[in-house]
């Protein structure tokens, strides 16, 4: 399930990624495709897999994720550079998918952390192609959606090994319990 998953975002990103080489509005249109392609992958899998608590520490980490994109935009207005408004900084694409993507991480191990977190620099990169945000909005979004999946995401537990620390006037120890 993890390579699939991972192959077929890569293959979505791929495709895009050739057709937005064509203009400004191409690497818009990536860059949200990605958006909705990490987002998919980080809440879907988890719901497909049965863990809701997964799905929903994805889905909190980005919607924090955006919110704080965006309060930040109000608190520090800046012009994109494609002059079209004064919300450049940070870019809401780039801290939802970063969101995303280091939920996945947590949640899900390198496996499908590090390909979504190219996939998440790739939404970055679109955008800054787009002419929608500086390469620093790009950057402060990445930042922000990594700390919010890192801090809302729990990793998911081994639960075939239990380890047990106690301690006592006497001494201390630990239990191991394992389950094959």
């Amino acid at each position: 399930m993890r390579f699939a998953s991972s192959a077929m975002v890569a293959a979505a990103a791929l495709t895009f990624a050739s057709s937005a080489s064509a203009s400004d509005e191409g690497w818009d249109t990536a860059s949200t495709v990605g958006v909705g392609a990490l987002a998919a992958w980080s809440i879907g899998v988890p719901v497909v897999t049965g863990d809701e608590p997964g799905a929903l520490q994805a889905a909190g980490s980005i919607a924090s994720a955006y919110a704080v994109a965006k309060g930040l935009k109000e608190i520090f207005p800046e012009a994109r550079p494609d002059g079209s408004d004064n919300r450049s900084f940070p870019s809401g694409h780039t801290a939802a998918a970063f969101g995303a993507a280091a939920s996945i991480l947590e949640r899900r191990g390198a496996g499908e952390g590090i390909p979504a977190l190219a996939l998440a620099s790739f939404v970055g990169f679109a955008r800054v192609e787009a002419r929608r945000h500086h390469w620093y909005d790009a950057l402060a979004g990445a930042a922000v959606g990594t700390g919010s999946g890192l801090l809302l995401t729990r990793p998911l537990a081994d639960k075939r090994i239990a380890f047990v620390p106690w301690i006592d006037s006497t001494g201390g120890g630990a239990h191991v319990a394992m389950a094959f």
